[in-house]
């Protein structure tokens, strides 16, 4: 599934340039060790981390893009470091649950 068709069907906020990419499942964790570890490229990655070093895990993995909820404000630093190593950072004020819900109900698979 395209990134923006996700975008536009779950109602996500822009934090970072946005450009077209595919979408390969979701991983969620808090827990960076855990996503470098077990998340797959193309990946979807819901967390409610918003320091710079997601960025840096992201761009390790080739994540589609990091999904801020719980509407968490992402700090500038962090969003200038993603907009420089093209790391796609969105938000949203649903919990983390609520937005696993929508993405299921618009067909994503894990």
């Amino acid at each position: 599934m395209k990134l923006q068709e996700i975008i536009d069907k779950v109602g996500l906020k822009k934090l970072t340039n946005v450009e077209v990419r595919n979408v390969q499942g979701v991983f969620i964790s808090d827990m960076l060790s855990d996503v470098m570890t077990n998340a797959k490229s193309g990946n979807l990655w819901l967390t409610v981390q918003t320091h710079k070093n997601t960025v840096s895990a992201a761009n390790l993995i080739n994540l589609a893009a990091i999904v801020v909820t719980h509407g968490k404000e992402v700090p500038q630093e962090t969003i200038d470091l993603a907009n420089r190593f093209y790391v796609i950072i969105l938000g949203s004020d649903l919990s983390t649950y609520e937005l696993v819900s929508k993405l299921i109900g618009i067909g994503l698979k894990p």
